[in-house]
């Protein structure tokens, strides 16, 4: 049971790492200031360490579509809680044609394998 849930728990890893990654880069003032360069520097690499470890067992196209609409998602929320960012209604329709289309795409590979 373990050995079936690993990729996708490393999926979530890298989505977790990957999105702390981003609200680093933003954090880093394009890599002026050395901690948050530092940071985000260090869970990028590990993002894709976890990423690369997802993709021994699930299908790359796959895995890598649902860690960007995830990532995406997640670095927005990340954007309205720790930044102030509020997304237009544009962007709120986007994200969840983005959230559709992960859905979308993870529901239908299962049917094909």
């Amino acid at each position: 049971m373990i050995k079936v849930l690993m990729p996708y728990l490393m999926l979530m890893l890298a989505v977790i790492f990957g999105t702390a990654s981003n609200s680093f880069a933003n954090s880093a003032d394009g890599f002026t200031k050395l901690i948050p360069s530092i940071l985000s520097s260090v869970t990028i690499i590990l993002c894709m360490l976890c990423l690369s470890h997802a993709m021994r067992s699930l299908p790359v196209g796959i895995t890598y579509a649902s860690f960007a609409g995830i990532c995406i998602v997640g670095t927005t929320l990340v954007g309205v809680i720790k930044f102030s960012q509020v997304p237009t209604i544009q962007t709120m329709i986007g994200l969840t044609i983005i959230v559709f289309g992960v859905f979308i795409t993870n529901f239908f590979s299962s049917k094909i394998n």
